[in-house]
């Protein structure tokens, strides 16, 4: 069984001029940075793009990583912001200006998976309008470190080092989180 290189010591190696190093970066880290993109942009070729500026943004500031850094956080970081500026160069429309006044949205109501029946599509778009009702309840520093653990997938260490703050406070602030959703979610004041 081959032993796999730290992402550290791969770095390093990147730093030094190893194209093959950068090239297990990029692979290793690859379908990871794919998938937020896909998430934020929700367009496969506008996430295809966006993963490839990114790696062009990895590779121009490689010097710049402290290699004892988290190269996972710091690349998912990258990919973020990328396709937040695309985001702002389309000027998109937000999803919740097709909502009517009670609220229903109806372009979203629409795009419906193949894969469900449409109880079940119903099923999850109460849950989905539910579960956003009580997000928003939330402070956005909570909403933040939900987003960074279940929607981008860091751990907590890296989301420590995203958001420039101590481990302990992000444990912290999680824990927090998930008991205050729970009760707005128990409250069913929606």
């Amino acid at each position: 069984m081959e032993k796999l290189i730290p992402d550290n010591e791969l770095v390093l190696l990147a730093k030094a001029g190893n194209e093959q190093a950068l090239g297990a970066l990029v692979n290793r880290h690859l379908s990871l940075v794919y998938g937020a993109c896909l998430r934020y942009l929700r367009n496969q070729d506008e996430a295809e793009d966006a993963v490839q500026e990114t790696f062009v943004k990895v590779w121009r500031h490689l010097k710049k990583i402290d290699p004892q850094k988290n190269f996972k956080a710091w690349v998912m970081e990258i990919a973020k912001n990328t396709c937040l500026d695309i985001l702002k160069k389309k000027q998109a429309v937000p999803l919740s200006a097709f909502e009517d006044e009670a609220g229903f949205n109806y372009l979203a109501e629409s795009l419906v998976s193949a894969d469900q029946s449409p109880a079940e599509a119903a099923e999850q778009s109460i849950l989905k309008r539910v579960l956003n009702s009580a997000l928003d309840k939330l402070s956005p520093a909570y909403q933040k470190v939900l987003s960074l653990y279940y929607q981008e997938g860091l751990n907590f260490r890296e989301i420590s080092e995203t958001l420039h703050e101590p481990l302990h406070t992000i444990k912290s602030r999680h824990r927090r989180a998930v008991i205050n959703l729970r009760l707005i979610l128990g409250q069913n004041n929606f």
